[in-house]
Order: C-alpha cells, then structure tokens, then sequence
C-alpha cells in the first residue's frame, strides 16, 4: 500500500520514522477522544447548572451500569481494528471487505440485545446497588432512553474504529466533532429551552451519534480503492463473525470486568451519599480528560502495530512500541501536574456547591500521578492487542481490578472506620485507584517483555 499525501486518506504505519507517524495518527485519535469525551461532560455541566446536584449524580450513577451493557460493541469494535490493521498491513482488499461487512451485521445484532436487555434490567440494577432514593428515578429515565438508541450508538462507534484501523484517523475525527458539536446544541435546546431534563440529556446523544454513524457508512461506501463496502459483502459469514468475535471477546470480557469493578466500587460510592457522588462525577469527567492521551495512544499503538504485524516486520513493531510509551508517558506525566495545579478552578465548572468542589480538588490530587502509570498500560496493551495477542491484556485487567482495585477499595476504607466516619475514609476510594494504576503498570512490563504477543499475529 502506497502512502496517501491527502489528510483524509489512510495513513501506512509500516513506513517512515516510527515514532512520527505513531504521534500523528494519534493527534487525531486524541482530539476525537476529546471530543467523545465532550458528550459526558457537556450532559454533567448542563445538568448540574440547570436541574442540580442530584441530577447530576444521577447521570453519574447511570455511567457502570452504561459500560457494562456495551460489551457486545468492545468485543466487535476490538476484533475489528486488529483485523482491519492487519489486513491493510498485508494489502488484502478481499479478506478486509468481507471483514468490515461482518462486522455491519454483528453490530445489528448486538444493538437490538442491548437495547431489549438493557432497558428492562434498568431499574432492577439500580436498585441492587442501592442507588439514593432522590436520583433513581431520574437515573432509570436516562439510563432506559439512551439505551433506546443503542443501534445508532453502536454503528458510530464500530465504523469510526474501522477507519481508524484502517489507518484514517482525521475522517473519524471530523465525524466525532459534529456529533459533539450536535450533542451540545441539543443540550442546550432540550434541557435549557425545552425544560425536558435527564430525558433530554440522553436524546441530545442518541440523535447526533446516530448521525455520524450515517456520515461514517458514507465515508467507508466511498474507499473503493481500499475496500468495496456494498450489499456483495455485507452477509453473513460464519468464519469471518467468529474470528472477529474471538479476536474481541478477550476486550469484551476485560470490559465486563471493568464494569463490574465500576458497579461494586459504585455500590460502596453511594454509601457516601449524594455530595460524594456529585464530586465523583465531576472527578470522573475531569479524569475522562486527562486519561485520553493515554487511551489514545493505546488505539495508535493497536492500529501501528497491526499494520507492522500483518506486513511482518516484528523489528519496525518493537521500534515504534518503545518511542511510542515513552512519548505517552512524559505527556500524561505533564498532564497530571497541570491538573493537580489546577483542579479547584475546574471543578468550579460543573456546580457552585463549595463542599462539592473542595472534595472534587482533593480526588483531583490523589489520583493525579497515577496518569503517566496508566498510559504505559494502555500502550503495552495496546501493541498487545494490535499484534493478535487479545487474551494476555485481559488476564492482566482482571487481576489489577477484582485483585487490586475492589479490594484496595473496600480494605482501605474499612481500616480507615471512626465512629464519626462509619463507613470510612471516602478519599480511600482513589488512594485505591492511584495503587491500582501503579501496580498494573508494574505488572504489565513484566509481561511485555516476556513477548508472548510477539507470535500472535491474525495473519
């Protein structure tokens, strides 16, 4: 595959200086993260201005429960980046339409078990977890109407990760931009103007991610030098389904266990009542922020090293792997001291509760050194992933979740007990979560350099 000069075209990973062409691909990767990540934060800015501290924790609370029901896209999203990678590296135009078709009929399937699934076991999950009496209800609107969507959702989401494996990260980023610049306007107008609340939250999502996925099918029907993207090759092929599904069920698995960490640590959250969860949300859309240079980064390096992988180049791999998670971390370390710095101002934002945003700057400042940790994880991971080795990455999360992160959770606010603090120490929640992101990573090199992946390659 030649290489594309034009900015919309994909990018061949397998030529040019390594670490340049990683940090390009990224840029865009980075920006259309943030741009994702706009959704959530821009939904907890105009609900916390406009409907309160309550509703704010309520979109909060509905955020595990979301992660755990999208499982199905992880695993075809994953499957489909390592193969999309892979079968560019190796200039296999058939094998990569039959790919990309298969992954349009998983994608339908999946959405229509989420939305059925999801939206009947809503409530009852709430109630498991014990969510506050003042926000469940609103929590079981937000949660049943997003979900309602799922179809959309899930074909914006899917696509955008076929064209980045594809190595066209700038067309995915433009699409992500216009359903955050969409998602913001309908904020404002069904919330602000129409007064429709929590309700209005979730339809401002549904709509704009239903139309990029639109702008993306557009986009990947019209790289006919790639790809034919056509009815000929959206059918059902039962080898090429269950290889993208074997290859992402690992990714869909590490998502549930994520997940279900998320829900018990949320349970032990709302125990610390509603000014405690209103500080987490603000914290976790803060740090939805500062996380993206590194999730970014861990999607380049998946891309970068499936490309090398499906061309054979083991050396080019292992180059580009190094200069990459050094880049990363020296960002996210930077990262982390800004936000440490800055952290009062940015919790001002979201709410003019001054409890709320003390307790926001404090979480802020436990959990900020743990972002140059994480990235070198999600880097390791990432090449790991990219070069077909899908197993090994999930093994590690759910040892650094249910074996780090829940038990540090639950032990250190428990030894932390007074009679005046019941149930503990709140801040212990993200002491946890610093020690969790310090030992993963410490785990993960151990691994790496061990280079099982190294003999994982699809192709």
């Amino acid at each position: 595959m030649k290489k594309k000069s034009s900015l919309f075209k994909p990018v061949d990973m397998t030529q040019g200086t390594p670490w340049k062409q990683i940090l390009a691909f990224m840029i865009p990767l980075l920006i259309g993260n943030v741009a994702q990540q706009l959704y959530n934060t821009v939904d907890s800015i105009v609900v916390g201005r406009y409907l309160g501290d309550n509703a704010l924790a309520a979109v909060g609370s509905a955020g595990p429960i979301i992660q755990l029901l999208i499982i199905l896209f992880v695993g075809i999203g994953t499957g489909a980046t390592i193969m999309v990678s892979q079968y560019v590296g190796a200039g296999d135009r058939e094998s990569l339409s039959e790919t990309v078709g298969n992954c349009v009929i998983l994608t339908f399937i999946a959405s229509l078990m989420i939305s059925v699934v999801g939206i009947a076991i809503s409530r009852p999950m709430l109630e498991f977890l014990k969510t506050p009496d003042e926000i469940i209800d609103w929590c079981t609107l937000y949660l049943r109407v997003l979900l309602s969507g799922a179809v959309g959702f899930g074909y914006y989401n899917i696509l955008c990760g076929v064209l980045r494996g594809m190595g066209d990260a700038v067309s995915a980023l433009v699409y992500l931009i216009i359903a955050s610049i969409g998602n913001i306007i309908l904020d404002i107008i069904f919330v602000a103007v129409f007064k429709m609340g929590v309700e209005g939250v979730a339809i401002a999502t549904i709509v704009s991610q239903g139309f990029s996925a639109v702008l993306c099918a557009v986009k990947l029907s019209r790289m006919r030098d790639m790809l034919d993207f056509s009815p000929k090759y959206i059918r059902w092929r039962g080898s090429i389904a269950k290889k993208i599904v074997g290859l992402g069920a690992p990714s869909g698995v590490t998502q549930v266990i994520l997940s279900m960490s998320m829900l018990m640590v949320q349970a032990l959250n709302n125990s610390f009542g509603p000014t405690f969860l209103a500080a987490s949300v603000i914290v976790q859309r803060i740090d939805g922020f500062a996380m993206m240079p590194a999730m970014s980064f861990g999607n380049a390096m998946t891309t970068y090293a499936g490309q090398n992988m499906g061309a054979g180049n083991l050396e080019r791999t292992e180059k580009g792997a190094k200069q990459g998670i050094l880049l990363a971390v020296g960002i996210s370390a930077a990262i982390g001291l800004f936000l440490a710095l800055i952290g009062h101002q940015l919790a001002n934002i979201f709410t003019n509760t001054e409890e709320v945003i003390n307790l926001s700057r404090t979480l802020i400042l436990i959990v900020a050194p743990g972002y140059m940790f994480l990235s070198g994880v999600h880097c390791m991971a990432g090449v790991m992933r990219g070069a077909g080795d899908t197993m090994t990455p999930m093994w590690l999360s759910i040892i650094q979740l249910f074996g780090m992160r829940v038990p540090f959770a639950y032990l250190l606010c428990y030894l932390t007990r007074t009679p005046q603090l019941p149930n503990g120490r709140r801040e212990m929640i993200y002491v946890s979560l610093l020690m969790s992101f310090v030992l993963g990573c410490i785990m993960h090199i151990f691994v790496y350099k061990r280079g099982k992946w190294k003999t994982k390659s699809v192709i």
